[in-house]
């Protein structure tokens, strides 16, 4: 059960996090569903391991929970951690990124392993 109110010392972590471009760009196409790293380099741009970067910060704060199937590692949104509400109100009020998703599918470049 999520709380409806943080102390600050709960949200601070949090909102540094979200402080980052790449950060809430990977936030705002994970809640539209899970994403591998290779997704995350074509949409923003940036190399394998600096993605990983971000991805390691994240997960680490237990904003992102990551899933591992074969050589594939897939990410999504922890929706059990602490501030999930904060994070997620924060990602409502940017720009959706449903359509850098869609364009990896049209471009062939989105990663399904069944």
């Amino acid at each position: 059960m999520k709380k409806t109110r943080l102390e600050i010392e709960e949200a601070v972590p949090a909102l540094k996090l979200l402080g980052d471009k790449a950060r809430l760009t990977i936030l705002g196409m994970l809640k539209n569903g899970e994403c591998c790293v290779c997704e995350f380099t074509e949409v923003l741009e940036m190399s394998q391991p600096s993605v990983s970067q971000h991805l390691r910060k994240l997960r680490d704060a237990k904003l992102v929970k990551e899933d591992r199937r074969g050589q594939w590692v897939f990410y999504s949104l922890n929706e059990n951690y602490e501030a999930y509400d904060l994070v997620l109100g924060v990602i409502d009020h940017v720009s959706d990124q449903s359509e850098k998703i869609a364009e990896l599918e049209r471009q062939g470049k989105r990663i399904e392993c069944k």
